[in-house]
C-alpha cells in the first residue's frame, strides 16, 4: 500500500460543525473552544461563517469570535464568506483565509445560495478578487460532488466544469465535498482519478461526511491515490442545513486515530484534541457522535 507519510487536517468544527446546531453556543464558549483547538497542533481552523445571521443564527457572532480568539502565528484562521457583504465583515475580522462555496448540483445550489450555478460565479468572483487584493488566500468548497439529496447522481463532467471556473478565479485549493455522506470507496476512486487527470492533486482537498459510516474508508482510498489534505470536524459534529438527513462530518478524532495507527504524521496531539472535544461536548445538550467520544477514550 502506497500512502503519504504526512497529512494536513483542516478543522472545520467551529463553522461546519456548529452551523446545524439549533441550541446556541455562547460566544465565550466558542472562543475558548477555538483557543483549545489552537493548542492541539492543528495548522488550520475554520472559525465561523459570515453568512447573514438570519440564515445561520448559530454563527451570527462570527465577528466577535474572530476578534476575541487568541491567534497563533503558525495557524491559518479561516472563515466562510458568501458574498461581497460577507467579505467586508471577514476583512474587518482580519481572518487569514476566505472560503467560498457552491454546489455541483443545480437544485442544491438554489436551496443553499438561492441562485443558479451560473448566477453564483460572478458573486464568488467578486469575493475572490476582493480577498486576494487584501492579501488573503482563498479556498473553495464544492458540495454534493458524490450525490445530491434532490438530483441524486451528479455527472463528473458537470463538476469538472465548475472546478475549472473556480480555479480560474484564483483560488489556491478546492475542497471536494460528499455533503450527504453517500460516497463509497469505488466511487471516490473514479471521481478522484478524473480530478487528478485535470488538476494538480495537491490543490485538492477532501471533505467527507460520515452519514453512512463510509468516511474513513473513503479517506483510505484518497490516501492511496496520493491526496494529503482532509477536512474534518472534532467529535463528528456537523451537517448541512439544506440537505435533510446529512449528519456529521468526518470526525477529527476518529481520523487522527486511524492516521496515528498508520504512522502518518499530522502534528496533532491526541490528548489535547480529546480535551477540546470534551469541552465542547460539555457545552452541548448531547453526546458527540464520533467513535472516540462514544467510547470515552483519548487513545
Amino acid at each position: 500500500m502506497h500512502i503519504p507519510k504526512q497529512v494536513t487536517v483542516k478543522e472545520v468544527g467551529p463553522r461546519d460543525g456548529l452551523q446545524n446546531e439549533k441550541e446556541l453556543i455562547a460566544t465565550e464558549d466558542k472562543v475558548e473552544w477555538i483557543n483549545q483547538l489552537s493548542d492541539t497542533g492543528l495548522s488550520y481552523i475554520e472559525i465561523s461563517s459570515f453568512v447573514h445571521p438570519k440564515w445561520i443564527p448559530q454563527l451570527g457572532d462570527a465577528l466577535d469570535v474572530a476578534k476575541q480568539i487568541k491567534r497563533q502565528k503558525d495557524i491559518t484562521y479561516a472563515a466562510l464568506v458568501p458574498n461581497a457583504k460577507g467579505l467586508e465583515r471577514a476583512l474587518e475580522a482580519d481572518v487569514d483565509e476566505i472560503s467560498i462555496f457552491m454546489s455541483a448540483s443545480e437544485t442544491h445550489n438554489k436551496k443553499n445560495i438561492n441562485k443558479t450555478i451560473e448566477e453564483t460565479f460572478p458573486v464568488l468572483e467578486e469575493v475572490v478578487k476582493g480577498g486576494r487584493q487584501e492579501g488573503k488566500s482563498v479556498r473553495a468548497y464544492i458540495s454534493t460532488v458524490f450525490g445530491c439529496p434532490y438530483e441524486g447522481h451528479i455527472p463528473i463532467d458537470n463538476t469538472l466544469r465548475i472546478c475549472e471556473r473556480l480555479f480560474e478565479m484564483g483560488i489556491y485549493e478546492l475542497s471536494i465535498g460528499d455533503t450527504i455522506g453517500v460516497a463509497n470507496p469505488l466511487q471516490v476512486e473514479r471521481v478522484l482519478t478524473r480530478m487528478k487527470d485535470t488538476f494538480e492533486h495537491d490543490s485538492l482537498a477532501l471533505h467527507f461526511h460520515d452519514t453512512r459510516g463510509t468516511a474513513l474508508a473513503n479517506v483510505l482510498t484518497a490516501l492511496q491515490l496520493g491526496f494529503t489534505t482532509f477536512d474534518s470536524a472534532l467529535g463528528g459534529l456537523g451537517g448541512c442545513p439544506y440537505a435533510q438527513g446529512a449528519t456529521g462530518n468526518l470526525a477529527t478524532d476518529d481520523l487522527l486515530y486511524m492516521l496515528d495507527g498508520m504512522e502518518i504524521e499530522t502534528g496533532i496531539h491526541k490528548d489535547k484534541l480529546y480535551h477540546a472535544a470534551s469541552f465542547i461536548q460539555s457545552k452541548m445538550d448531547k453526546s458527540l457522535p464520533s467513535h472516540q467520544m462514544q467510547i470515552g477514550d483519548s487513545i
